[in-house]
């Protein structure tokens, strides 16, 4: 018999992350964005969320901080991820059978003191 163990760091971690990803789509979707999905997966990866704003697909990754010991939001956006994102947002759009006019990839940068507010800073086309 196998058992999977759960560490508190792994489960912390994702509770981070599950905030982050929270805080980020009520961001969006009061700067104008509409929800079309969220933690979508497939082979290839995963997209935090996957919003529209007018025309355009906006694919968007979510990097939440507590401390900046680990690097920046930004610095997790690579162009090898940056592209793998890119292409995820095809693969999303062909799958929902929609073809939009331009897929764009956006960071949200969620900052979460051990006190007060988080802190969002919006970066709209990485890369």
């Amino acid at each position: 018999m196998t058992t999977t163990r759960v560490t508190r760091a792994t489960t912390s971690r994702q509770a981070i992350g599950a905030y982050g990803e929270r805080v980020a789509e009520r961001y969006l979707v009061e700067q104008g964005m509409v929800t079309l999905d969220a933690n979508w997966r497939c082979r290839e990866g995963e997209i935090d969320l996957v919003l529209r704003e007018g025309p355009v697909l906006v694919v968007c990754e979510v990097k939440t901080r507590t401390s900046l010991v680990n690097g920046s939001p930004h610095e997790a956006i690579t162009d090898v991820k940056r592209e793998r994102l890119q292409r995820l947002g095809v693969r999303w759009a062909e799958a929902r059978g929609v073809r939009p006019a331009q897929i764009r990839v956006d960071l949200v940068a969620v900052m979460r003191p051990r006190r007060g507010p988080a802190v969002v800073e919006h970066v709209r086309g990485v890369g």
